[in-house]
């Protein structure tokens, strides 16, 4: 994947693309088949469905869990390049750019792993080739012997920046929140980067979708450090660019749930958001309330993507979209793999 592909954006054209494609993903009813199904029938399921062409590829090759996984990563791969080879100019680029939380995806993926000592292969099982690191890139990342190593490799990508002060913290605290906060702040400031000084409204729409997701995010964030019992402030990991919070107010609002969704009810995103805030104030664990954020975030997306649907909207609330589909059938598949029931499944799916 590069950036700077040449020609005047074809917004027309893709976001009818986008619509298609979007028409195929699987449906509350789908979902709740599959939650009643085992690995096998989960499979066959999907044999029958627009996975078909990776089943049958990787049939030979892998069954039950291990076949979904694999089929679900490499289809994802396989929509998102289809997006670029279909943008032209600005669009092109504002695609190619969000894309890379595939390879902040992989960073964190690889952290994680070495973190945990998990097996290589275990670690690429994970790995989602859908972003612009080579798979020499991801090879390397994945062959790194330890978490130093990693943040050596990724000297010279957008995601250097901060690494070696998160690598410090990583060292003192024992944690890689500092770490994974890291490469999300690179991320989002490249995202941020470059963008019109005077933006028309389909860019104006574009920015006001990043700064919701920024905001998510670090709503996440400060949830996760105040779960943690460590005495690292919330505000030292806040992701410049949102609008909802000042970095001064996210240690208070991440221990006062209550007070948490209020402030997000009165905020920009409340009017589109009462089901999904309803969710978030009736979440009693941080997986629980995770789940909301996502699932409000792609209601806001598809709010503002039908406000104008010319512009890179849609697009990224299909990246969004599909994303989601892709873990809600992971989850299913491993929760059936490990026995559970379809209702503490569908407890694990996000579904907007």
């Amino acid at each position: 994947m590069s950036v700077g592909q040449e020609g005047t954006a074809n917004y027309e054209y893709v976001t009818a693309r986008v619509r298609s494609r979007r028409s195929s993903l699987f449906d509350e009813d789908d979902y709740r088949k599959l939650v009643r199904m085992g690995p096998g029938e989960i499979a066959r399921f999907m044999e029958e469905s627009e996975y078909e062409t990776e089943m049958n590829a990787l049939g030979s090759r892998f069954a039950g869990v291990d076949l979904i996984e694999y089929a679900l990563n490499r289809n994802l791969a396989k929509h998102f390049e289809d997006l670029l080879q279909w943008a032209d100019g600005e669009l092109y680029d504002y695609v190619a750019r969000y894309l890379r939380k595939f390879d902040a995806w992989n960073v964190k993926t690889v952290f994680r792993g070495l973190y945990s000592d998990a097996a290589t292969s275990e670690i690429e099982d994970d790995l989602i080739g859908a972003g612009e690191f080579t798979d020499q890139q991801l090879s390397a990342l994945v062959d790194a012997g330890s978490i130093e190593e990693v943040v050596e490799l990724l000297d010279g990508t957008i995601f250097a920046a901060g690494l070696g002060e998160a690598y410090e913290l990583y060292e003192s605290e024992g944690l890689l929140v500092p770490l994974e906060n890291a490469v999300d702040r690179a991320y989002y400031a490249d995202l941020l980067s470059n963008l019109p000084a005077e933006p028309n409204r389909a860019e104006e729409l574009y920015i006001q979708f990043l700064r919701a997701e920024i905001d998510f995010r670090n709503l996440r964030n400060a949830l996760r450090i105040a779960r943690s019992g460590t005495d690292i402030d919330p505000a030292e990991f806040y992701i410049e660019g949102g609008r909802l919070f000042a970095s001064s107010e996210l240690a208070g609002l991440a221990s006062n749930p209550d007070e948490l969704v209020a402030r997000v009810r009165e905020s920009v995103y409340g009017d589109e958001l009462d089901a999904a805030l309803d969710e978030l104030a009736d979440a009693d664990d941080l997986i629980g309330f995770e789940h909301a954020l996502d699932a409000a975030l792609l209601e806001y997306s598809d709010t503002l993507s039908s406000r104008y649907p010319l512009s890179v909207c849609p697009v990224l609330a299909y990246v969004l979209a599909k994303e989601r589909e892709t873990d809600n059938i992971r989850a299913i598949a491993r929760g059936r793999e490990a026995g559970l029931g379809p209702e503490e499944i569908e407890a694990e799916l996000v579904v907007a």
